[in-house]
């Protein structure tokens, strides 16, 4: 190579480094004006996407508040008819029952002496039958009995 050759070879790399320098200019100022551009419009698809997300998950949970409300009721419905199973059960063992105590008096003057005389063993209970089939009551036969309250004139209970 001459020296003659030199100017241009450096002319050559100069034009080179300015043609970078320039397409790297045109990018930064691109890439900024995009980032100036494009930072709004990201933050308007985010918010809408947050929206729908939001939309979404409330429309669930009014599906699953729909769904709990209707298993509340069904549940209600099978109550009722389980209620109303048990007291046809007990309407017949009622009748059953009131039938077969029906002219059935030594039955129940035993129930009633059973009854009178409690569960406890410790307890005596003497049974006076009298006209009526009523035990004589004598509790009261000892106790204080108290003056009756005066009243003078001029003066309320």
């Amino acid at each position: 190579m001459s020296y003659a050759d030199e100017p241009r070879r450096q002319n050559s790399q100069t034009g080179f480094f300015t043609t970078i320098g320039i397409m790297l200019f045109f990018f930064v100022t691109g890439m900024i004006t995009l980032g100036m551009w494009g930072c709004p419009q990201y933050e308007v698809w985010q918010k809408g996407k947050l929206g729908e997300a939001q939309l979404s998950q409330a429309m669930q949970n009014r599906k699953i508040q729909i769904q709990e409300a209707e298993a509340k009721m069904e549940s209600s419905k099978l109550w009722a008819q389980a209620e109303v199973i048990r007291a046809d059960g007990v309407a017949k063992a009622n009748k059953i029952i009131g039938e077969s105590l029906h002219n059935n008096e030594a039955y129940l003057r035993y129930l009633w002496i059973i009854d009178v005389a409690g569960s406890s063993t410790n307890k005596t209970v003497v049974y006076v039958p009298t006209e009526t089939n009523l035990p004589i009551l004598e509790a009261g036969r000892f106790a204080p009995t108290l003056p009756a309250p005066t009243v003078h004139k001029g003066e309320s209970k």
